[in-house]
């Protein structure tokens, strides 16, 4: 075999809806097993010893080399297996096993590897290991790649010297899955320029990664002096970035490129959040009164987090940073609309505005109050109200975002209206009998309130029409009519064919009301739940309906309702989850859940993954559930050097953490140790050290004043807005929603914490 013919490629692999990543194809049978552990050892110190209780191989890999030299040719056990996977499910294969320039078996499989379609959701991939369905993450099977390749030195776009990033960027293109669910252990055993590429070739590919991705990597980076190589790194990355590293003379194009990355990704690193702000300040070179156009552009999406006074005084194309903003706080939103009815904007004052003009606007004209609806031309109201619910009705808005501009954009027209019906019995149908057509028509709540909507919707209409009605971002109290009418049509409760439809209606029933339901077809869960309405009851009502008719929850309806959802389950319902089915599942996001469901999930986390061969595999699986880790589990993890990611630290249980000592702590973060500093005022994080005396912090390096390690200048003039921010929904684009996918995410709706729901709600 030439060099570089390790991994070839295969079909794609399958996108369906509900599909869920495997922690392994279970090849072959135990006693059939491989002639070298080395797949599933690539370098010595990769694994640590496992943990007590946990089986696992405590016996030394063998180095590299060894292992190289150890696979001369593609075993008969790896050409078997392969060739009866690829017989029972040819769609599965994505990459196929291949003998690299050194003879080195490469054998990894990344079937169950779903495209990924936003942040949140890493498919998990598998890969041919020291036995049939062993587990290798994403990042180890990168890691074999490059160990290899690097090997063959005659390799095209591999030299003595490392891995060519152009020949990274290429195998980064045709293996982004991969490059998703990068896993920082693995990648911390490569060297410095393999690294490197790796990190530019995540860069060109535009590679979205989560938060506790990020640290790592970023952690990864400085340690082998990467951080100058910035404007070819990731802006997210930058970020993470250690800002007392940042030199002076690069201020200015360091902000400019993490501007333009996604800073709510820093949400567990509010010190690091504020930071940012301190050094942008700074590189623009002394206090600013007002923010001008080229301080806007430097700064980009960094004034998502400026105060109102600030906005208010910024030149007005400080409306191009506000639409890259995630959402507005309450008084930011009132800025913008000072700012809008300035005049001062490229749109003039409001009576001026245009379709045009408001269509550029994006996600912000949203937040535009109904006073200022007041002063738009009745036209070209009419016709962007049209415009947007068609969006919406496309599915390329959100559903938070309709209705915030449908319920001010209908509160405007109703002040403007002297005369309106008065409430009461039996008031009259003005506007004519609703009409299937009717229901076409974007502009239909403009001509039927709420009030006429409960007079002229017939009862046949509705039952024929349920879906185009609700496909309109009707208003809390419109939702609340249709309701209060489906029950007059179904007083049994609502038939299941319709219970798809009405997913947008299901926070306002009751246990009791969803008791009438039936609820038999898992599509009908997924209906109901995997949008962000929901609330806590309704969750669990629906999914102890589906138990009730013998439903299971399978690993594929976790996934495709989301980790969230698992928050408002009740205790029972995930001591139902049979552990084969948490595997499947794999990596969901709990962080939002409360302290005793957390508790819950990692006992069932623990019963479906506690048997582990490895001690870094373990600590793969288990790393989302560790919220609800004991202090012996913590300790544990200590004695296996795992080097925990500051996202996944600040999800632990607060109470916990008060039993660990700073001795523990360093060697659980080891090389993340330093995010301390960028974490120090998160509530978990804050509690700790405040147990701590002054020379505990000093070991920490954690006894200075955290203003005062921000990087290359202070200024004090535009004061960045400090207020705690929680998860948000996924930014807009303009008025289109990016294309949706799944949980915590980035490219579509990210699944809210059960509070941020319940507001949005309200």
């Amino acid at each position: 075999m030439a060099c570089g013919e390790g991994l070839s490629h295969a079909s794609q692999p399958s996108h369906n809806a509900y599909a869920a990543s495997s922690p392994g194809f279970g090849l072959g049978s135990e006693d059939d097993q491989p002639p070298s552990p080395w797949l599933e050892h690539p370098s010595p110190g990769l694994y640590p010893p496992a943990l007590d209780g946990h089986p696992g191989a405590r016996e030394q890999p063998p180095s590299t080399a060894e292992g190289l030299r150890a696979q001369r040719t593609v075993t008969p056990w790896v050409k078997r297996n392969l060739e009866a996977h690829k017989r029972q499910h040819p769609q599965d294969l994505h990459l196929q096993a291949g003998q690299g320039c050194s003879g080195a078996v490469v054998g990894v499989v990344a079937g169950a590897c779903p495209e990924p379609t936003a942040r949140d959701p890493t498919p998990s991939c598998t890969a041919m290991g020291l036995r049939a369905g062993a587990q290798v993450s994403p990042g180890l099977a990168l890691l074999i790649w490059l160990t290899a390749h690097r090997s063959c030195p005659q390799a095209q776009g591999f030299s003595q010297g490392g891995l060519d990033a152009s020949r990274a960027d290429l195998w980064a293109s045709a293996n982004a899955s991969l490059l998703h669910s990068f896993w920082c252990q693995p990648a911390s055993q490569l060297p410095r320029d393999q690294l490197s590429a790796l990190i530019r070739a995540m860069a060109t590919r535009r590679v979205l990664l989560r938060a506790w991705q990020l640290s790592c990597l970023a952690n990864l980076a400085a340690l082998h002096s990467l951080q100058d190589d910035f404007e070819l790194h990731p802006p997210d990355l930058l970020l993470f970035y250690n800002l007392t590293q940042v030199r002076e003379a690069d201020c200015r194009a360091f902000i400019h490129r993490a501007a333009q990355g996604d800073t709510e990704l820093l949400a567990n690193l509010p010190d690091q959040r504020a930071a940012l702000q301190r050094v942008a300040l700074a590189c623009l070179g002394g206090p600013r009164l007002r923010l001008s156009a080229s301080d806007l552009l430097l700064l980009g999406v960094l004034v998502c987090d400026m105060d109102a006074s600030s906005i208010v005084a910024a030149d007005p194309r400080v409306l191009q940073n506000l639409q890259r903003c995630h959402r507005l706080t309450a008084p930011q939103q009132a800025a913008l609309n000072t700012l809008l009815a300035s005049g001062e904007t490229t749109l003039g004052p409001p009576g001026s505005w245009n379709l045009e003009g408001l269509r550029a606007l994006g996600p912000l004209a949203t937040y535009i109050r109904s006073s200022l609806w007041m002063q738009v031309q009745q036209a070209v109201g009419l016709d962007f109200f049209g415009s947007t619910v068609a969006t919406y009705r496309a599915g390329r808005l959100s559903q938070q975002d309709a209705r915030r501009f449908v319920t001010g954009f209908l509160k405007a027209k109703a002040e403007s209206v002297s005369s309106r019906p008065k409430r009461g019995t039996g008031r009259p149908c003005l506007r004519g009998d609703i009409t299937a057509a009717t229901l076409r028509d974007d502009l239909f709540l403009v001509h039927y309130d709420c009030m006429q909507l409960e007079s002229c919707l017939g009862s046949h209409v509705l039952k024929a029409n349920l879906d185009p009605l609700l496909q309109h971002p009707l208003p809390a109290e419109c939702q609340r009519v249709v309701k209060a009418k489906l029950a007059r049509v179904y007083p049994r409760g609502v038939p299941e064919e319709q219970l798809p439809l009405i997913a947008s209606l299901v926070y306002l029933y009751s246990r009791s009301e969803i008791g009438q339901w039936n609820v038999t077809s898992r599509d009908t869960v997924v209906a109901l739940l995997a949008s962000d309405v929901a609330l806590e009851n309704q969750t669990e009502a629906v999914l102890q309906k589906y138990l009730d008719h013998n439903g299971t929850l399978t690993g594929a309806l976790l996934v495709a309702i989301g980790g969230s959802r698992l928050c408002w389950m009740s205790a029972r319902q995930i001591q139902a989850i049979r552990p084969s089915e948490f595997r499947l599942a794999g990596a969901l996001d709990i962080s939002s859940c409360p302290q005793s469901r957390k508790d819950v999930l990692y006992a069932k986390a623990r019963e479906a993954f506690g048997s582990t061969r490895t001690t870094a595999a373990y600590y793969r699986f288990m790393r989302p559930y560790l919220g609800g880790a004991p202090v012996e589990e913590l300790r544990h993890l200590v004695q296996a050097n795992v080097s925990m990611d500051i996202d996944t630290f600040t999800n632990l249980n607060p109470r916990v953490l008060q039993s660990l000592s700073v001795g523990n702590v360093t060697t659980l973060l080891g090389q993340n140790v330093g995010d301390l500093q960028k974490a120090r005022s998160h509530p978990t994080i804050s509690s700790w050290l405040r147990s701590l005396n002054r020379s505990a912090l000093g070991e920490l390096g954690l006894d200075t004043d955290p203003a005062g390690l921000s990087g290359p200048g202070r200024s004090t003039t535009v004061t960045p807005n400090t207020t705690p921010r929680g998860p948000y929904p996924a930014p807009t684009s303009g008025l289109l929603r990016h294309s949706a996918p799944a949980s915590g995410s980035r490219g579509g709706t990210r699944k809210p914490d059960p509070q941020t729901s319940k507001r949005a709600m309200e």
